[in-house]
């Protein structure tokens, strides 16, 4: 009897049974036979056993990714209905005080491919997997009727699509472009179709209440207390972190290369009637110029791009990021706060201390960890998928 088509070999066995999602092409026993099509099929092991279920890309280095490791159960519509409830009923629990959070985030939710984003009465839905292309009409349906939100946009112009031979889009569903809620009692705009990701990165969510918390806090050294605080937020994008400090009663500068971006962010302060500076500039040239004019903060915010999206660019990223954080803190007045963050999960926490640790050691001045974070609760982090940890947040304090 001819051997079932998708066999793990013994690497992928090995993987599979380690909790990891994802098998590699090369770790399949024997190539897909071609006319393979994507979308769930039965996985086993060398012995004809079968290990559960995934989703299969024809054209991605990912082979499969894990559906269930259940053998017998069929993957049909009351299976993904299941995992669209329990995903909703996570949210309830883990998201407070916004009208904006993740409701799906991909294998972390047991929905490999799929990403779907609230923003109070809007949606907006990323398909990323032919697997999950291929179930755009029923996905868009189920969660119309979950949520019924007034605006859906469909987001499928991330470059994820490519590596599985998808086409890219944006376009809206239905309902306008431009969106309002409230996050953290602050009201909110957020472009639907222009904006990053689904429109904004509600990863950071959580970090901006921290940044807020942690300037009003009295750390018992000779820092102005956040009524008054000179704060810069570089790479700002639409003001996450300027508008929470900004509330706090700081003097803020905003600052990202970005100009639509930018008035996205001054939209966002004229809603809250919050003063805040903004400015279009690179930040490594800005950095350089305000350093040396001696301009001085109590707390910079550090949120650049992913420095490094492969790990052949870990190198240059970690010279990027000493070079963005050592002015930094050559900035702070004594006692001032460094939130430094990175978004590639190819820069480890580990990467990221090392950093902190080099730039401590070249401006001899010692920096206190006070805090690590990462991406906020309705972004979850998976034990078996170290890529899906990709955030990372420190809170620092340089020596008075």
């Amino acid at each position: 009897m001819d051997a079932p088509p998708f066999v793990l070999g013994p690497r992928g066995r090995r993987a599979w049974q380690s909790g990891r999602p994802w098998i590699f092409r090369d770790d399949l026993a024997h190539p897909p036979v071609p006319q393979a099509a994507a979308g769930a099929v039965p996985v086993h092991d060398l012995r004809g056993q079968r290990l559960g279920w995934a989703d299969y890309s024809p054209q991605s280095q990912i082979a499969l990714r894990l559906l269930s490791r259940e053998p017998e159960p069929e993957i049909d519509a009351a299976f993904w209905r299941l995992r669209l409830r329990h995903a909703l009923a996570y949210r309830r629990k883990v998201v407070h005080d916004s009208e904006a959070y993740r409701l799906v985030w991909g294998e972390a939710d047991g929905l490999p491919g799929l990403v779907a984003d609230v923003y109070g009465p809007a949606l907006a839905v990323q398909f990323l997997t032919a697997a999950m292309d291929a179930r755009q009409e029923f996905f868009l349906r189920e969660l119309e009727a979950l949520l019924a939100p007034r605006a859906l946009a469909l987001r499928n112009d991330s470059r994820a699509r490519l590596a599985e031979g998808l086409a890219l889009e944006a376009r809206m569903v239905h309902g306008g472009e431009r969106t309002r809620c409230r996050i953290h009692g602050l009201e909110w705009e957020f472009d639907l179709l222009h904006g990053q990701k689904t429109g904004a990165f509600l990863d950071q969510r959580e970090n901006w209440r921290a940044a807020q918390a942690w300037l009003a806090r009295d750390l018992g050294y000779a820092g102005t207390p956040a009524a008054g605080a000179r704060v810069l937020d570089v790479c700002c994008h639409q003001g996450g972190f300027a508008l929470h400090l900004a509330a706090a009663g700081a003097r803020v500068e905003g600052v990202d290369l970005s100009r639509p971006a930018l008035e996205l962010a001054e939209a966002n302060a004229r809603l809250n009637r919050l003063q805040i500076r903004w400015t279009q500039a690179n930040a490594f040239d800005l950095l350089r110029d305000y350093q040396a004019g001696e301009k001085r903060y109590e707390m910079i915010v550090l949120d650049p791009p992913a420095f490094a999206k492969s790990p052949r660019q870990l190198a240059g990223a970690a010279r990027g990021y000493k070079e963005l954080n050592l002015r930094a803190l050559k900035m702070l007045t004594p006692g001032g706060l460094l939130l430094t963050c990175s978004c590639s999960h190819h820069v480890s926490a580990a990467d990221l201390l090392a950093v902190v640790s080099e730039i401590a050691q070249d401006a001899r001045r010692p920096l206190r960890i006070l805090e690590q974070r990462q991406q906020a609760l309705d972004h979850p982090v998976m034990a078996n998928l170290h890529e899906s940890g990709y955030l990372k947040c420190l809170v620092l304090q340089a020596a008075s």
